[in-house]
């Protein structure tokens, strides 16, 4: 193309966007073969243009962009998947509103990673067709986690490397990983851990989704789960999620006597 130096193809999943102008919009994407950058989609907000619908939140696309001096301009997509129940279910498209802040927190600009390209395809996948949100968020987690570096320890003690019993245990975030109850009074800024929660997380951490996708849970073990991952993400992130703010605020508006959460199965946590 005339003005650009080099043009290229890749999959890609919109992150983030933002208006530009009184006609363009701001693109962040996670790439298949260059982790994140940023696009300039031109024109993308006129009544006439053809690319809108293919750009929206969570779309995967097959895209032709055009490397700029600070972005890169997108000239051609072709729609993969709108993931369509994300835009039908509010509880639906908050929770894949989580798992995209997470991994726009853990990568760099053009950090080109095919397995987490992979996992946040795959995640956007599963909370479209999840019986049950808050496990499949938990799993989705985990896996990042794995990517990222930062596996949890479950199977043996962080400190003197020992391997848990089937008992109650606790957890050092700062140490990343389960901790025995003979460390535990040595160990600073330790949680409780119970068995069922920890017992819950060596399989989700093993397994494949099409069978934690069979796991009837309930909220109890959930909420335990759900408060310790998020204390994870967010002492390796340095700062608090926006989505698991939001996410915190909806299921109690949403939340009735007479009526489960949409989308969640086991109740609230």
């Amino acid at each position: 193309m005339p003005g650009y130096e080099h043009v290229y193809r890749t999959e890609a999943i919109v992150l983030r966007r933002h208006d530009l102008g009184e006609t363009d919009r701001i693109l962040t994407l996670y790439t298949r073969d260059r982790g994140k950058v940023r696009a300039v989609a031109k024109g993308v907000r006129k009544p006439s243009s053809k690319k809108a619908g293919h750009v929206e939140l969570f779309v995967r696309a097959d895209m032709l962009l055009a490397e700029g001096r600070t972005l890169d301009v997108l000239t051609q997509v072709e729609l993969l998947d709108a993931y369509l129940p994300l835009r039908e279910d509010l509880m639906r498209a908050t929770y894949a509103a989580h798992i995209v802040e997470l991994i726009d927190a853990f990568t760099e600009d053009a950090d080109e990673s095919r397995p987490l390209y992979q996992l946040l395809r795959d995640g956007l996948g599963w909370v479209s067709v999840t019986s049950d949100l808050q496990r499949t968020a938990r799993y989705y987690e985990l896996r990042l986690l794995d990517l990222a570096g930062y596996r949890p320890e479950l199977f043996r003690c962080v400190i003197c490397e020992t391997k848990l019993e089937a008992v109650d245990q606790y957890y050092s975030v700062s140490d990343g990983g389960a901790v025995c109850p003979e460390c535990a009074p040595v160990t600073p800024r330790i949680r409780p851990l119970s068995l069922r929660a920890l017992k819950l997380l060596r399989y989700l951490q093993i397994r494949q989704f099409d069978v934690i996708e069979q796991l009837n849970l309930g909220a109890p073990v959930l909420a335990e789960t759900e408060r310790l991952l998020y204390d994870i993400l967010t002492y390796y992130l340095e700062r608090r999620l926006k989505s698991a703010a939001f996410l915190e605020r909806l299921r109690k508006e949403l939340q009735s006597p007479f009526q489960a959460t949409p989308g969640e199965s086991s109740g609230p946590t």
